[in-house]
Order: C-alpha cells, then structure tokens, then sequence
C-alpha cells in the first residue's frame, strides 16, 4: 500500500507539471504571430493534454487518484511569460527562452523520478516515463532551433 501511494505521489508530481506545461503551451500560442511557431505551441499543448491522460492511467492503475490541477509555482511561471511578453521587443525569442527553461526542469523532474534508486519503477510505469521524457527532449531541441532562427 506505501508503495502505491508513494508511486501515486511521484506521478502526480510529474501530472501538475504537465498540467502547468500544457496551460503555458496554450498560453504562448496565443500570443506568438509567427504561424510555424503558433503551431509548434499547439501541438505540445496538445501533446502536454495526452501525456496527462497517460498520466492519470498509470496513477489509477495504482488505485490511487490523479490531481486535479497546476501548481502555484507554474501560474506564477506562466504570469512571467505574460509580463516579460509585453516588454520584450522579440516576444517570440523570450518565450521560447521560457519554454526551454520549463521543459529543462520537466526533464530534471522525470530524472529524477526514473534514475531514482530509492524506488524500483514497474517496466510499465518506467517505460511511460521515458517516452515522455524523451519527447520533452525532442520538445527543447525544437524550441532551441526556432529560438536561433528568431533571434
């Protein structure tokens, strides 16, 4: 039972990070005007909205029950964005530099988690783990290329 709670836990921790993600992606879409990047946006919110249903799978999986919510620490993270956009004169290269810094700290999260030696991860739960960090991997290199064409 410790061992559900404590794996519920750590996948909730990883679900409000991709609740604030998916939030900030949709947030930043709106705001940029180049259509390439508008686009690149959309599709990690999207992305960010299925990853948390696999989320919310594995967490019920546990018997345990998913949050509901984004943390604090990613409403103030997202307000950044929106402050920093309307003082900025290339918005599009400050949010990128945003989303880089948050997929960074997403990927030390899912580090975290798997390398933990603490804490044996069922196959099943690791392998989810992985993908997921593997395409916010993916996620930063795109946003580092778009981030120097734009500057």
């Amino acid at each position: 039972m410790k061992y559900t709670v404590e794996m519920s836990n750590k996948l909730n921790e990883l679900l409000e990070r991709t609740y604030d993600a998916e939030k900030g992606f949709q947030q930043v879409a709106e705001k940029v005007e180049n259509p390439v990047i508008k686009e690149f946006f959309e599709k990690r919110a999207k992305q960010r909205y299925d990853f948390g249903h696999e989320l919310k799978d594995e967490i019920s999986a546990y018997g345990q029950s998913p949050d509901k919510g984004g943390s604090t620490k990613a409403t103030l993270h997202r307000s950044w964005i929106n402050f920093k956009s309307l003082f900025t004169t290339n918005n599009e290269e400050a949010m990128l530099k945003e989303v880089k810094r948050g997929e960074n700290e997403a990927i030390e999260t899912y580090n975290d988690i798997i390398n933990d030696k603490d804490f044996i991860l069922p196959p099943s739960t690791e392998s989810l783990l992985m993908k997921q960090r593997n395409a916010i991997r993916e996620t930063l290199e795109t946003a580092e290329l778009y981030e120097t064409a734009v500057s």
